[in-house]
């Protein structure tokens, strides 16, 4: 058995939930490649698109929203004559002849447009593996409507009616969640956890804002070190190293472990009673597995947005707004029992920490069948 994992490097997440997958794969022996859409195409292409991302989202989120609102709200299949459809074709054409000399059994896209050019193949009658869609969001994405595969996987049953509006039959779902690394589906005891980091057994807040390090942590952190409860707070700052560097040389009257990119989010997680992030689909994805309420801010417009939406609506998150700030929703927390109570029995319903074993043990059994 031969898998293909197509991916898009715009952001994190895309090539995060193709290498869980492609983990997964490995540790039964079956032979995976992960390949970067754009990147095959040409590397500064790939990089050109995902600086692009990176950059809309952070210094022009509002015109970025606007821009995923208005793709939104189109549920037709695409415009052939459209720009994104005839760049889908170029693409496809040039991933033609890799794909027939790999020859694999299944292909697996992690982004929707990676699927685009899945579809674009199949009606072409270039490929007959067994084609999958993931869907990396607490949301259906724009563009998905444009697709046509076998199955699609999707981080809730929830968003059943999400892709019947997008034309997806309900047959071909499959609500396994968003696939995580296997180190979030396991659990260290939060003492273990502490201690490992050099931490006290006390309560721990987790604050992380994705890899690039959104929003003004800083201003957010002084709102609540005044606060007479007991607490500690753990601080990633990803990759931003100005907000590194001021949370560091900053006086704080709370203990604060401050990292920058950490590649041990999972034991972070295992230590904390709470998380305060915004909502990446993967980052969601891996705190609800491991069953930590969150406190939702600086959410990017657009899918960020709508995974706020699925969060609260379903009472495993509280967010933050102009009115609404961090020290009040804390507040809430370390408050009343019974509001974060709520939080935990929400999230042990939500999480799905067996959705990477769930969705390859689907994959390996219909491919035998075929």
């Amino acid at each position: 058995m031969k898998v293909l994992i197509m991916s898009v490097k715009a952001g994190y997440g895309h090539h995060s939930t193709a290498n869980a997958l492609k983990e997964y794969f490995a540790e039964k022996g079956i032979e995976c490649e992960m390949l970067d859409t754009f990147e095959y195409i040409n590397p500064a292409l790939a990089d050109s698109i995902d600086n692009s991302y990176l950059f809309s989202t952070k210094y022009i989120p509002k015109i970025y929203g606007r821009a995923y609102d208005m793709m939104d709200k189109r549920d037709e299949r695409y415009d052939k004559r459209s720009l994104i459809s005839v760049l889908s074709r170029i693409v496809s054409h040039k991933l033609k002849d890799f794909i027939k000399a790999y020859n694999p059994d299944v292909i697996i896209g992690t982004h929707s447009y990676a699927c685009m050019v899945m579809t674009y193949l199949s009606e072409e009658k270039a490929l007959s593996s067994l084609l999958i869609g993931v869907i990396t969001d607490f949301t259906v994405h724009p563009f998905w409507e444009s697709t046509n595969l076998d199955y699609y996987v999707t981080a809730d049953k929830m968003l059943d009616n999400q892709m019947r509006k997008k034309g997806i039959p309900k047959e071909k779902i499959l609500p396994f969640g968003i696939p995580i690394r296997k180190n979030f589906t396991q659990k260290i005891p939060k003492e273990k956890a502490r201690e490992g980091l050099g931490l006290e057994d006390k309560t721990t807040l987790l604050i992380m804002m994705g890899s690039m390090g959104f929003g003004n942590i800083l201003r957010e952190i002084e709102e609540i070190d005044e606060f007479d409860f007991d607490f500690q707070i753990i601080c990633v700052c990803g990759r931003n190293k100005k907000m590194y560097k001021e949370i560091s040389a900053h006086k704080w009257n709370k203990k604060i472990l401050v990292l920058g990119f950490a590649d041990n989010v999972d034991v972070l997680m295992d230590a904390s009673d709470c998380i305060i992030t915004k909502p990446g689909g993967l980052t969601t994805s891996e705190f609800l597995a491991k069953q930590i309420p969150a406190i939702i801010m600086n959410a990017i417009r657009g899918q960020e947005d709508r995974n706020t939406e699925f969060l609260v609506n379903n009472g495993a998150a509280i967010m933050v707004t102009k009115t609404f700030r961090l020290d009040e929703a804390l507040f809430e927390v370390l408050n009343n029992d019974w509001r974060l109570d709520v939080l935990k029995e929400s999230v042990t319903h939500l999480g799905k920490p067996n959705s990477t074993k769930d969705l390859c043990e689907f994959i390996i059994r219909t491919v035998n069948k075929k």
